[in-house]
């Protein structure tokens, strides 16, 4: 079966790695793919929302599916597009993918379905924003309503912060439209933990838990990132607090989904923070694989992940059991400097040599010269992921390779999965 996988970052190479092992697997498409990924399928030079073009390639090659990586085009309804002229595709529909294009939709299904999550406020008056931002202590949480990826959050720890933000996203418009509605939540105290569900209807099938690292520096200092590693499993968080984040966050969600006409199918991915109480409250959720935790969590699946997808757009899912690796995986986002704000582009990367069986790098923001060297080509450049038995061994594997690895600005966090080993 030939596939097309659409966008061109390290979740989609990860994506690509794992079809490509699928002995149903044919030829691999990607658009518009990286340079990494390059090597192992061929690249189609189409951005993530030309819909049409898409449409016409996946015809013209008649793929037996599509696979939408990215948020924005899911949002956007590219699914449906697919789906009306009949090719199969694992994603949700817009009106799922709502769940994730607007904070407000999501913390409004959370509230009316008393699924626990932090307690909020929305706005789309600036001056009403301020004035009950004004009325509440730091520190805070300031959210653009729509997509801003991965970097419409901030956790204020003063009002002065608290209030710059909200200017920032109402008045200057830092992240477009997407300010145009403000989430004002409580803060939440405890450990940030993501779990990943393949979800058809009201079925759900979680993949193993992962924790990511948000700010830029170690510490957890800096600004917010699209994410700078990841581990997986959690060996640190009890089995019970990651089955309750399932039972009564993650299935309740799906099946409200499905109650409110929306049935997602895809990949639904819950944020979640456990309180000092040890009770899990959801932060987020996302509409699709997670990035950076989709490299440390597809190179830990048994299962073919070419067969999920087809069970969930067939709608048997409840059918098929996921197999997961006992190895650790931790990954490591090498990134160009000045990430997240601006960063150069174009210089020479060294050290990548062919992956072995416990690393694997998957390019986020690569490109190829003139005469087939590797070029920076994006804030986030690369992830180094580290296999090993514990999260210790993965963890230095991972940290081996990433420093093997040169370009010129590369900055990375030394702290990835400190936290599991304390």
């Amino acid at each position: 079966m030939d596939i097309l996988v659409i966008g061109g970052g390290g979740r989609e190479h990860a994506i690509v790695w794992a079809l490509s092992k699928s002995p149903k697997a044919g030829k691999i498409y990607c658009a518009p793919g990286n340079a990494g990924i390059a090597q192992l399928a061929e690249c189609v030079p189409v951005a993530v929302g030309e819909f049409e073009k898409l449409k016409s390639f996946a015809l013209e090659k008649e793929v037996g599916l599509v696979v939408v990586g990215p948020d924005d085009p899911l949002a956007d309804g590219i699914v449906d597009v697919f789906e009306e002229a009949g090719i199969p595709v694992f994603g949700p529909r817009k009106n799922a993918a709502e769940i994730e294009g607007s904070k407000t939709f999501m913390k409004d299904l959370l509230r009316k379905y008393n699924i626990p999550t932090a307690a909020y406020e929305k706005f789309d008056d600036f001056d009403q924003a301020l004035a009950y931002l004004r009325s509440r202590q730091a520190p805070i949480v300031i959210k653009a309503d729509g997509l801003a990826a991965g970097k419409g959050v901030t956790v204020a720890r003063t009002l002065e912060e608290a209030e710059q933000a909200l200017r920032d996203i109402m008045e200057t418009k830092v992240f477009g439209e997407a300010g145009s509605r403000v989430v004002i939540e409580e803060f939440l105290e405890g450990q940030e933990m993501s779990i990943l569900a393949f979800v058809d209807g009201e079925t759900v099938k979680p993949m193993s838990a992962a924790q990511d690292h948000k700010p830029v520096f170690d510490g957890d200092l800096g600004p917010n990132t699209g994410g700078m590693g990841t581990y997986s499993p959690l060996p640190h968080i009890p089995a019970s607090v990651i089955e309750e984040a399932v039972e009564k966050i993650i299935k309740p969600t799906a099946k409200a989904m499905v109650a409110e006409g929306r049935p997602f199918r895809g990949v639904l991915f819950a944020g979640l923070m456990i309180t000092p109480d040890g009770k899990p409250k959801t932060i987020e959720f996302n509409a699709r694989f997670g990035d950076p935790e989709t490299q440390v969590v597809l190179p830990r699946l048994k299962t073919d992940l070419l067969e999920v997808f087809l069970a969930a757009v067939n709608g048997n899912l409840d059918e098929l059991e996921l197999e997961w690796s006992e190895e650790a995986a931790v990954c490591v986002i090498l990134a160009s400097g000045g990430y997240p704000a601006s960063y150069p582009k174009g210089l020479a990367i060294a050290g990548l040599e062919a992956d072995d069986d416990s690393s694997i790098v998957f390019h986020a923001g690569t490109s190829r010269g003139s005469g087939g060297e590797w070029l920076t080509n994006g804030g986030r450049v690369l992830g180094v992921v580290g296999l090993g038995a514990d999260i210790a061994a993965a963890r230095a594997k991972a940290y081996e390779r990433a420093e093997r690895i040169s370009f010129e600005g590369k900055h990375f966090r030394t702290d990835i999965a400190a936290k599991a080993l304390l």
